[in-house]
């Protein structure tokens, strides 16, 4: 027998175990009663004898809480004078309403897009100015590192001439 196939077998072993295990947990409770009570195959169940016994009636919904047999839509909102009024309002008075509602939202809307849009814009504004100024900045520097550059050439090449000459006069530099 290889190594390999004794793994595998073993492997299946466990695999054996684990699923008798998992089913004995599943179906044990169920099992462990029956065994209890006692297997029936096919014998009628005795019946129960009736319950005797002197409950009170459940209570009604009238008795819990009497204010909730009266639920009708007519009466709803009777003692509040504003949600009567509100209730008495036509369909396409409601709609009006809701509509005007939803203008005045939308146009509050607007305003508060239009203020953003403005800071916006201001901030936008401010940034190209403060690019611009680096822009010149920048610009500056970079003549004045040109006009540095040149000159520190021409200040060589002033260099290079008095050294040649001084060179030319016996002068031995470095």
């Amino acid at each position: 027998m290889t190594g390999g196939s004794r793994r595998q077998g073993t492997c299946l072993r466990w695999l054996i175990t684990f699923a008798v295990a998992t089913a004995l947990c599943v179906a044990g409770p169920s099992l462990n009663w029956k065994f209890k009570k006692g297997f029936n195959f096919g014998r009628p169940i005795p019946s129960c004898p009736l319950c005797v016994c002197d409950c009170p009636r459940p209570l009604s919904v009238l008795q819990i809480a009497p204010g909730l047999a009266n639920l009708s839509v007519t009466d709803c909102g009777s003692n509040d004078p504003d949600l009567k009024t509100e209730m008495e309002k036509q369909y396409v008075d409601l709609l009006t309403e809701e509509m005007k509602l939803r203008e005045a939202v939308a146009v509050e809307h607007d305003q508060h897009m239009n203020v953003t849009l403005a800071e916006a814009r201001r901030v936008a504004s401010q940034y190209q100015r403060e690019a611009e100024k680096c822009n010149a900045a920048t610009e500056t520097c970079e003549e004045a590192r040109e006009r540095t550059e040149a000159l520190l050439i021409k200040e060589k090449k002033l260099t290079s001439l008095w050294e040649r000459r001084a060179r030319r006069f016996g002068w031995e530099g470095d």
